[in-house]
This record gives structure tokens, C-alpha cells and sequence, in this order.
């Protein structure tokens, strides 16, 4: 069997929009990290947006959402010399591995997910119109995840469930029909969900709670004047908790100045600081941590064309490695023995029928 001279990670979003804080903590800080250790491929994962998003003005928005997602990748720092970037409905083969992958896990299975039941109500998907892709985006995860074969998933924490049905379905196939596919681990992020700016759930752009990794100076100060605090803290004077207020929670994640930080925590449990400080310096450690990310975007939308050659020639890669896996897949399935028997049958009715009859 072919095998990949470095191990794999297979990780991507769904193109739906730009990216956010809560992405860049929670997956894309880890690609970043890992993309010189592993031979990295991130997905472009439209049809898993076509689960909850399929009408025809949804899918025309996917081409602009990906170039933005793909922006959003580079900004962040991920090298495409390094990383594979592919759109996933252009891989035949996926459609093939998740039609095998289908049979080998129980309706029961994927039931007793909570997060289709979330991203359903995220849709305003009913239970009477809950489609038979939603229930199945785990299984066409799970193809995503070992068409390449790979060995790490960096995912968010509400994806976590989801690389376990994928364990779970390679170990059965590798039981039933021989080793093909390695076992993949998820790693989820240092920050595994970030609460979003409301303070009442993680961040997310259909919730308008979000921090965008493209969204400039003044409008990341604006979204930080807004945010939620301590709510029983009325004046300045009044001591404030530090503990679960989104505004410390990111500032302990994004604000390297430590002296800082814990300098605003002492005050503010003591009622010496208001929250207009508190934010000014988080907009300001934000900033600081998006201005290089922004900067790299503005580089490479000014290079008109790049990031649809990046899709293009990821794509063909990606390609070529789903072809091999297949191969792999049919040939320990036996499934092409079928087609060869038959064809084999044939070639011996016609060599009979064109050899010369004795006079």
C-alpha cells in the first residue's frame, strides 16, 4: 500500500463566510503550528454547507466564501508551498467513500449526536424537515478525514464526536476488509470554545457575535465597546468578577503583556478600573494581534488571481491522492472483482463466437 511520506492532517471549514477569533483558537492556530511537522490538506468543505444551506443563492455565494475562507487561511499564516487547499465537491471520490463509509454505521449512531441537533437548530432545521445529509455529515466527515489517510484532525471541540465516528468506521473497515486507513486523533485547540462577545454562547457569525480575523481597527474596537462584562457592576467602583467575563477571557488569551492583564484583574476586582479601560487595551491587544494577519491578506487580494491558483493546483493534488486511496479502498473490498470477472466472460463469448467453425 501506498503510504504518505509524512504523516497527514486533513482539517477545514465549511465556506459559509470569514473566519473568526473562535476559529483561529479553537483549529487554525493549531494548522499553523503543525503545517512544518505534517503534510497538511484543508478543505474547502462545500458540500457539507449544502447539509443546512442548499438553495440556489447559497450555493452561488460558495466561490466568493471560499476565496474569503482561503484569505483568512494565508492571513493567518498557513503556506500553501506547505499545505494542500481543495474544494471538496470537485473530488469524485468522496462521493464514493462516504456511499461505502454509509454502511458501516448505524442511523442509531449518528442519532445520538447533540451536534447535528445544534447545527439543526442553529438552521432552523425542524425535526420533520431534518434531511438524511445532516444526519450523514459525520459519515462524509469521516471520507473527508481518510480519503488522504490522515493521522490528525485539528478540529473545535463541537467536532470532536465526529473524528470518533470516523475511528470508529476505519476500524471497521480496516476489521472487515484488511488495513487501508490509519486510525485518525483529534486535536482540539488550546481554547477549545470561545465564548462569543454577547457572553451567552461560543462565537459564531450567524449569532452576530463574532470578531472576524478580517475585520479592521475600528470596527474590532467598536465590537469590544460592545461586549458583555460583569452585569451586577454598574459603576466603576463597584468591585467586578473577573472570572467568566469575556472581556478577561480574551484578554488572557490574546494580550501577551502579562504585567498588564493582571494588573487590570487587581483593579477591577477591586473597583479601581472601569470597564472603558478594560476594553480600550483589549481593542488594543487585539488590533496588535490581527494587524500582521490583515497585512498578509492585503498582500495576497492584491495579487489578483493567486488564491484561485491555490484551489486549483490543491485540488488536482488532492486528486491525485484521492484516486490512490480509492484503489486501495476497491481493491480491499474486492469490489473490482465483479466488473473483471464479467468483462473476462465477455472477452471468452467473443473469442468463441469469432473463432472459425469447423466445415
Amino acid at each position: 500500500m501506498d503510504t504518505p511520506a509524512r504523516k497527514r492532517i486533513l482539517t477545514g471549514d465549511r465556506p459559509t463566510g470569514r473566519l473568526h477569533l473562535g476559529h483561529y483558537v479553537g483549529s487554525l492556530a493549531n494548522r499553523v503550528r503543525l503545517q512544518d511537522e505534517y503534510e497538511t490538506i484543508l478543505i474547502i468543505a462545500d458540500l457539507h454547507t449544502l447539509t443546512t444551506k442548499n438553495e440556489k443563492a447559497d450555493i452561488e455565494q460558495i466561490a466568493d466564501n471560499a476565496r474569503g475562507m482561503v484569505l483568512d487561511y494565508l492571513g493567518a499564516g498557513i503556506d500553501p508551498a506547505k499545505t494542500t487547499i481543495y474544494l471538496q465537491s470537485a473530488i469524485a471520490e468522496v462521493y464514493e467513500l462516504n456511499t461505502l463509509f454509509e454502511n458501516l454505521v448505524t442511523v442509531n449512531r449518528l442519532s445520538r449526536l447533540p451536534s447535528l441537533k445544534d447545527m439543526a437548530r442553529a438552521a432552523n432545521i425542524s425535526d420533520d424537515s431534518f434531511p438524511f445529509g445532516l444526519l450523514g455529515y459525520p459519515v462524509l466527515q469521516a471520507a473527508d478525514i481518510l480519503l488522504p489517510r490522515a493521522h490528525l484532525v485539528p478540529v473545535g471541540k463541537d467536532n470532536e464526536a465526529h473524528v470518533e465516528i470516523t475511528r470508529e468506521i476505519a476500524r471497521r473497515f480496516n476489521g472487515q476488509y484488511g488495513e487501508v486507513f490509519p486510525i485518525p486523533e483529534a486535536m482540539i485547540g488550546d481554547t477549545p470554545t470561545l465564548v462569543g462577545t454577547d457572553g451567552k454562547a461560543k462565537m459564531s457569525k450567524s449569532l452576530g457575535n463574532a470578531i472576524l480575523l478580517s475585520d479592521d481597527a475600528a470596527t474590532v474596537t467598536r465590537k469590544v465597546r460592545g461586549m458583555y462584562t460583569d452585569p451586577n457592576r454598574i459603576h466603576a467602583d463597584i468591585p467586578g468578577t473577573v472570572e467568566g467575563n469575556p472581556v478577561f477571557t480574551y484578554h488572557d488569551i490574546f494580550n501577551p503583556n502579562r504585567e498588564e492583564v493582571e494588573d487590570l484583574k487587581v483593579r477591577y476586582r477591586a473597583g479601581k478600573v472601569g470597564d472603558v479601560e478594560v476594553k480600550e487595551k483589549l481593542a488594543a491587544a487585539l488590533n496588535a494581534f490581527l494587524d500582521p494577519i490583515r497585512e498578509r491578506m492585503e498582500r495576497c487580494s492584491a495579487d489578483t488571481g493567486r488564491v484561485d491558483e491555490i484551489i486549483h493546483e490543491g485540488t488536482l493534488r488532492m486528486q491525485q491522492i484521492a484516486r490512490e486511496t480509492l484503489r486501495e479502498v476497491r481493491k480491499a473490498m474486492g469490489l473490482d472483482r465483479t466488473l473483471t470477472r464479467i468483462r473476462r466472460a465477455v472477452e471468452r463469448r467473443r473469442k468463441a463466437q469469432e473463432a472459425p467453425r469447423p466445415a
